[in-house]
């Protein structure tokens, strides 16, 4: 059996900057006995083998799903769950857990067996601890099928024990980076002298797959720029996919890459190798500067040789005869399904679950200690895992006076998350090497920047890997922080996977989308975004906002930071926007409710309806003037959420679109498409139709219909076409 041993040519990473984020000997939980790990090997591969044919059954039950990857990674995750992992199945949510990441997400059944079997406690968003099971054996019966907990890929929120949804790979690789990240931020936040609040570990399980995306490549760069020490991945190298084995597709040495990286590369040369699994992690936990990998050569199935189409085992069900086989290679009861036996949940309780549970209490004892000593920071430390707010966060926003030269709402934005920040410590977040452009650079005194020698800073660069940063902002949010991230709205398309997620999740991430229409003018098509506020709108439980001035900014991030579990967009202008005076005009308050009425027609009997969002609001106001000076009927109506206008009674949107005038106009400097629900099939829509061009904004405008004129005369077009139906 191969030893552990670092590349073979090219060495251990250098370790450029030596120091030690783990906190006190004593804090760590103590490590496994060699000769403790023989005395127990009987059970061990009782315990294993139950972890495996748990996962055949399953499989082969619900006909559907990779029994392959449990099967041979089985030893591996026995080693890590019972022998290291600080992690007490009776809390699975104490802020200290370490964390097992399981990008590989179609070996789900390896996760679920875990949970099952270290008798893993549910947790509702209420952070109350009703103390039944996370998953049942009735649950794993039922894998894949509605109403089970086992879904065919880890869901968060689902599944106690989930610390994250994964399925597309990378995803979870990534992810994993941000919930390291924040566990160097909390530490540096918290920590005092004989208070090691934070010193957690990340383990990510992942795959060839994983090898191949290109958003763990990103994700895996920053890790070693930023030196995380707290993270390690195990990368099962099995060289199978599901359309085979990876040499028609991947045949580059992933050990030499990482260790450009600047990673520690480790290898293990046999899955089924537990002492030579436990050897390598424990060198993983003396290692404090540079990240982690663990390269585990495995074989796909079982290691039986009854099994040699190694890539059906990856993505289908074994079936009967295959099952009966690798019971048979285990010494299993080859007809026996779901067996647990008597013992092997016992044997987890007195491993795992002896050892976090004495690491979860000393922490909440230290917890006492540390509220009598530090109160404020134990107040904020405990507000932020509730994800409340903190007091007062809301008592600097700006009000800004009308002005028709105005700003960029980009620029108002800076001010507003610059008032925010100071007030809400744990609010972090930067750009993907834009912020001079996106203006989300926190300034204020002590802001700081994260970087491997200051990880309390609270600004973050995340390089340009737009992929990487949605995924690691979802990781620090995970982690309890209160993250956004942001770059131009058009490079939103590199970062709808996490931002997916981030809705499925449900996590108050906050996505800063600036230069968001043709406004940017001479940087021409490739940067001008056309498609992609109708892409944002399209994810269920995302919010997207597009404030019209400075003032619905501030109401913007009102409505964001009071989110406590959704996901937002707020997109905003590059070019300058009057502000609007909020005398003449309506309160920016009715950002809350998504769209609202601005201005109405004398008596609120209107002939014709103006729609505007963002930058296009302040023409139709100025579309609105004209009519007005006119004699005609018109309302003016700033709609900057569609989701939030989606949320309100009937009534209220009935209010602001009333369904008997039929006479609309939308004006948004986008794709149209959608805009028929809100102005009907006969209603006029301003708006994109082609890509842009490469010009000042002001020949843009008047090339794809964006004037005063344009406005007025679709608006008696509209009136005219209602008059003659009538």
């Amino acid at each position: 059996m191969s030893p552990v041993h670092t590349h073979p040519v090219i060495g251990q990473a250098p370790k450029a900057r030596a120091r030690s984020r783990r906190g006190t000997a004593a804090s760590l939980a103590p490590e496994p006995k060699a000769e403790e790990r023989v005395g127990a090997g009987l059970i061990e591969e009782l315990s294993i083998n139950t972890i495996r044919t748990l996962s055949i059954d399953a499989v082969q039950q619900a006909d559907s799903g990779h029994p392959g990857t449990p099967m041979a990674l089985a030893p591996l995750v026995y080693t890590l769950w019972q022998d290291f992992l600080r992690f007490d199945p009776e809390d699975a949510i104490w802020p200290n857990r370490d964390r097992f990441v399981l990008s590989i997400g179609h070996a789900s059944m390896l996760l679920y067996s875990m949970l099952y079997l270290t008798g893993v406690k549910a947790v509702n968003a209420e952070y109350e601890r009703p103390g039944e099971p996370a998953v049942t054996l009735e649950d794993i019966k039922r894998f894949r099928e509605i109403g089970s907990k086992c879904p065919g890929h880890p869901e968060y929120r689902l599944t106690t024990g989930v610390e994250t949804t994964t399925g597309p790979l990378g995803q979870g690789c990534a992810t994993s980076v941000g919930m390291a990240i924040a566990g160097d931020w909390l530490a540096k936040r918290f920590n005092r002298p004989r208070f090691t609040m934070f010193n957690y570990s990340v383990y990510t399980l992942c795959g060839d797959g994983d090898m191949m995306e290109g958003v763990a490549s990103e994700a895996a760069s920053l890790a070693g720029h930023l030196m995380l020490g707290n993270l390690c991945w195990i990368y099962d190298s099995n060289r199978v996919t599901i359309e085979g084995h990876t040499d028609i597709t991947f045949s580059e040495d992933v050990a030499t890459r990482f260790l450009a990286y600047g990673w520690n590369v480790l290898r293990v040369g046999d899955a089924n190798d537990t002492e030579r699994i436990a050897q390598a992690i424990e060198r993983f936990r003396r290692t404090n500067d540079v990240p982690t990998l663990i390269i585990v050569e495995s074989h796909i199935g079982y290691g039986s040789p009854h099994k040699h189409d190694t890539s059906a085992a990856h993505g289908e069900p074994l079936g009967e005869e295959e099952v009966r086989l690798a019971k048979r290679s285990y010494g299993w009861p080859e007809d026996a399904k779901f067996l647990v036996p008597d013992g092997v949940r016992e044997h987890f309780h007195a491993g795992i679950g002896r050892r976090g549970a004495k690491l979860r209490k000393a922490w909440a004892s230290m917890l006492e200690s540390y509220r009598a000593k530090y109160p404020e920071l134990a107040k904020e430390l405990e507000q932020m895992q509730r994800r409340e707010l903190p007091d007062g966060w809301d008592a600097d926003l700006p009000s800004f006076p009308a002005d028709a030269k105005g700003l960029a709402t980009r620029d108002s934005s800076a001010k507003v998350l610059n008032a925010i920040a100071p007030r809400y410590p744990w609010l972090v977040g930067g750009s993907a090497d834009l912020a001079p452009s996106t203006k989300t650079r926190l300034t204020f005194e002590q802001a700081g920047d994260f970087e491997a020698d200051t990880y309390g800073g609270r600004n973050f660069h995340f390089g340009i890997r737009e992929h990487a940063m949605g995924a690691i902002l979802n990781g620090l949010a995970l982690c309890k922080l209160r993250p956004y991230g942001s770059t131009f709205l058009t490079f939103s398309d590199y970062m709808k996977p996490p931002m997916r997620l981030s809705a499925l999740m449900q996590l108050p991430v906050t996505f800063i989308f600036s230069h968001d229409s043709i406004g940017l003018g001479q940087d021409g098509p490739t940067h001008q975004p056309v498609e992609q506020l109708i892409a944002l709108r399209s994810i269920p439980g995302l919010v997207t906002l597009r404030p019209a001035d400075a003032n619905e900014v501030v109401e913007a991030w009102r409505v964001i930071i009071g989110h406590a579990r959704q996901p937002a967009c707020l997109v905003l202008s590059r070019q300058a926007l009057p502000t609007l005076d909020r005398k003449h005009y309506a309160s920016a308050k009715g950002v809350a409710r998504g769209a609202y009425v601005m201005a109405d027609a004398e008596h609120g009997k209107p002939e014709v309806i103006l729609i505007g969002t963002g930058s296009e609001v302040a023409i139709c106001a100025e579309a609105y003037e004209v009519l007005l000076r006119d004699g005609v009927a018109a309302r003016l109506v700033s709609m900057p959420s569609w989701e939030l206008f989606e949320q309100q009674s009937e009534a209220y949107r009935d209010s602001v679109l009333p369904p008997e005038v039929t006479a609309r106009v939308s004006v948004e400097a986008g794709s149209v498409i959608g805009w028929d629900r809100y102005v009907g099939d006969g209603g006029a829509k301003i708006g994109m139709h082609t890509f842009g061009s490469s010009a000042p904004l002001k020949d843009l405008l008047h090339k794809y219909g964006f004037t005063l004129q344009d406005v007025v005369d679709a608006a008696m077009k509209q009136i005219e076409r209602a008059r003659q139906k009538a």
